[in-house]
């Protein structure tokens, strides 16, 4: 074993996720090529590797390390390197050669303990020298906590994020109880803060265990079933089984446990068609609190009395349309109810109805605010309406003045509006939902339009179906197909396909085409051309415009392998564009990447001047620049905005040049193609296939098999969502004497 020192002259390669890199160190004057598993390093600072020289057949001589610690440079060189190296704010070349020749060997020790003597070095004032003191200590503290959790075997990028919610308390809490992690840091998993605490040696039999346990199998039904309740015994036996832990023996432990959990408010017990069953408080906070303001605006709606034939006849000569029965039906409806719900596949002038709802209330002098889910969908809801839609976080005015993510606009703060439209409104969660709910002023009326057949929500709950489900709320059921144009197929085939009908393939259609394949590889290969060459030759229809939807992640024509090998045609490797690789990804300037969770605290700048908070699951967009010296990428989405994804943000986004069709949810695009073929039948389902089409604009291709997509269409199963929402309503309006 050997030992080297010396200073990182540059960062040739590094993996942002396991922190693997290869650098340049310069030792004494000598260059020296080191690879290995290393500490968030920058250049300028000062090694101490253990490790072997190994001759590598291609790139040479290479010092191998097996052990790396960052330490204070000792030399004056080195120390002025380290100081001007950038990692101090206010620190540049001057001022670090400044401090290096007023205090020598002892500048990083007067720096740290004894900061106010910078003062003396002419131009630097006191603030300036407490601020180099505190970025100072910063950084020394975040290496320090960042070694100490990388020997848990996590990611840098998860140290890194774990660092930047506790701070210099990390190993403080980490020590009194890991499982804290899971409440507190996003992007650490139950399984993740178990491994630490087994680690540590933590009691296998401890009740912080066993609580986390329990909410990890809570969240998790939210998460891949959309759940807000599982029942009390099912949480038993998950939880039993998760920590391994023998049912007979300690069933009655988890059961005291959940009870008292209930005691510190963590979690809800309630009954349920006979059975007891369990919720999380956030989740029955949301739901009963969804039903509660529904309720309210149901009996607090007043009585608005309003005659709209005549508008409705001018609306319709103004627009050389004649509105179908149940659409009329859903515009009287608009004020005569406090909540009201306008549902139908494409096509059925869903589109139609919003206008004319606000050319009507409009000249009824009504205050009406348009808003979606997500920015493609209020982006399409602009453009279809030619008014101002929002998503629904910024109509709240989504904001994180003092660290903490608060809306504006709530209980205490209501909307000035008089309606509120909401499109999409099946991919609603029920946090947002809630919020939204909540600020909407005493006698305000909200309109919700989707389609009841589209997935539901990735996030928990089934808040279109529910409202539905409860019969509290008129619905306006639009069945009558107005948008198709000649030869086109895409509507007709979307609306078979919900019955259950195959869909028409005809090489007379200009919109709807079948690329029959069974042989993956062969799918794979034609999806490729198909984005690089025929769809944009044929359809003039611009490579970038063109999604990809898979029903899987995983396998030959799963999401990750499609992304892989998209790149490579796409956006291959260029000198010119900066990268970063993480785990598995590689991350290059153009790349088409998407969001993949909600994150309210990123803050992003949009090209006509606004800035705001909030960065959410589904939003799509380019990397327009890589940072490779301080990891980070700058992504600017479909809606304007640009955020910067430092490295602990870099599991919050995946490549996008294909995602699953639940992900598409929401969005529309010039062209699709779907990838079909055999897979998991809970899965491969009637309503996704269904979802998949209805989110081309322009043109279709199924890539696959005839007897897969027949599968799918015969396949009517949908999974069904523990919610409780329906419930809630009936009992709140009874409470509240709307029933």
């Amino acid at each position: 074993m050997q030992t080297l020192k010396g200073y990182v002259e540059e960062i040739v390669f590094r993996n942002v996720d396991n922190g693997y890199c290869v650098i340049y160190v310069n030792a004494d004057d000598v260059l020296v090529t080191a690879v290995g598993i290393f500490p968030p390093i920058e250049e300028g600072e000062y090694l101490e590797m253990n490790g072997e020289f190994v001759l590598n057949n291609k790139f040479g001589e290479q010092f191998n390390v097996s052990e790396c610690k960052i330490i204070q440079p000792d030399s004056l060189e080195s120390i002025f390197r380290y100081l001007s190296s950038g990692l101090f704010y206010g620190v540049g070349e001057v001022t670090a050669k400044n401090i290096v020749n007023t205090f020598g060997v002892k500048s990083l020790e007067i720096i740290e303990n004894e900061p106010t003597k910078l003062a003396q070095i002419k131009g630097m004032s006191l603030k300036k020298a407490m601020a180099i003191n505190e970025a100072f200590i910063v950084h020394k503290e975040q290496q320090a906590t960042i070694l100490y959790l990388q020997n848990f075997d996590i990611s840098l990028n998860l140290a890194l994020k774990i660092y930047k919610t506790y701070g210099d308390g990390t190993k403080r809490i980490i020590e009194k109880n890991p499982y804290q992690m899971v409440e507190d840091v996003d992007g650490v998993g139950f399984i993740t803060a178990d491994k630490i605490a087994l680690n540590m040696g933590f009691d296998k039999y401890s009740r912080f265990r066993i609580t986390a346990g329990i909410g990890h199998i809570l969240q998790e039904g939210a998460n891949k079933n959309g759940h807000t309740f599982l029942p009390r015994r099912e949480v038993v036996s998950e939880v039993c089984r998760l920590l391994k832990m023998d049912e007979n023996e300690y069933r009655y432990m988890v059961d005291g446990i959940i009870l008292d959990n209930v005691v510190m408010g963590k979690i809800v017990i309630i009954e349920q068609d006979g059975e007891e069953c369990v919720m999380l408080t956030k989740m029955y906070e949301n739901e009963n609190g969804i039903a509660r303001c529904l309720a309210d605006m149901l009996l607090n709606a007043g009585d608005i009395d309003l005659n709209f034939d005549a508008d409705i006849l001018d609306f319709q000569k103004a627009n050389n349309i004649t509105l179908h029965e149940n659409q009329i039906n859903a515009v009287k409806n608009c004020v005569k109810y406090g909540v009201n719900v306008i549902t139908g596949g494409p096509g059925t002038g869903k589109t139609t109805i919003i206008n004319c709802i606000i050319t009507l209330l409009k000249k009824q002098y009504m205050k009406v605010f348009l808003c979606a889910p997500t920015g493609r969908a209020s982006k399409r809801l602009s453009e279809a309406t030619g008014e101002d839609a929002k998503t629904i976080h910024r109509l709240l005015d989504l904001d994180f003045t003092g660290g903490k993510g608060h809306f504006t606009y709530n209980e205490d703060k209501k909307l000035e509006a008089d309606v509120i439209i909401v499109d999409e409104v099946s991919m609603c969660d029920e946090y947002v939902f809630y919020a939204l709910v909540r600020a909407i002023k005493r006698g305000g009326r909200l309109i919700l339009v989707g389609d009841k057949d589209q997935l539901p929500s990735v996030g928990a709950g089934n808040i279109l179906a529910d409202i539905i489900a409860s019969g509290l709320v008129p619905i306006s059921y639009l069945t009558h197909i107005y948008r198709q144009s000649d030869n086109s197929l895409i509507i007709e085939n979307a609306h078979k396909v919900n019955k259950g009908v195959m869909p028409t393939i005809d090489n007379k259609s200009k919109d709807f085409f079948f690329d029959s394949q069974t042989d993956t590889a062969d799918m794979l290969k034609n999806c490729i051309e198909l984005v690089t060459k025929r769809l944009p030759s044929f359809t003039k229809i611009d490579s970038k415009d063109i999604q990809v939807l898979c029903p899987m992640k995983k396998g030959v024509i799963g999401v990750e392998n499609i992304n892989i090998e998209m790149q490579k045609a796409l956006n291959p490797p260029d000198s010119s564009k900066g990268e970063l690789r993480t785990g598995m990804n590689i991350f290059r300037e153009g790349d088409k990447v998407i969001h993949t969770v909600n994150n309210y605290q990123m803050e992003w700048l949009s090209s006509d001047g606004l800035s705001g908070s909030g960065v959410f699951n589904g939003d799509i967009g380019y990397i327009i620049e890589v940072n490779k010296s301080a990891p980070s990428l700058k992504v600017q989405f479909d809606d304007g905005k640009i955020a910067t994804y430092k490295q602990e943000n870099f599991d919050e986004i995946s490549l996008a040049y294909a995602i699953s069709i639940h992900k598409s949810q929401g969005s529309e695009f010039p062209a699709v193609i779907i990838m079909v073929s055999g897979g998991n039948p809970f899965l491969m389902t009637r309503n996704l296939l269904y979802t998949a089409i209805t989110r081309a604009k322009k043109i279709v291709v199924i890539e696959g098999s005839k007897e897969s997509m027949a599968k799918m269409v015969k396949n009517d199963y949908t999974a069904k969502r523990n919610t409780l929402l329906a419930e809630f309503m009936k009992d709140n309006c009874l409470k509240n004497g709307v029933l």
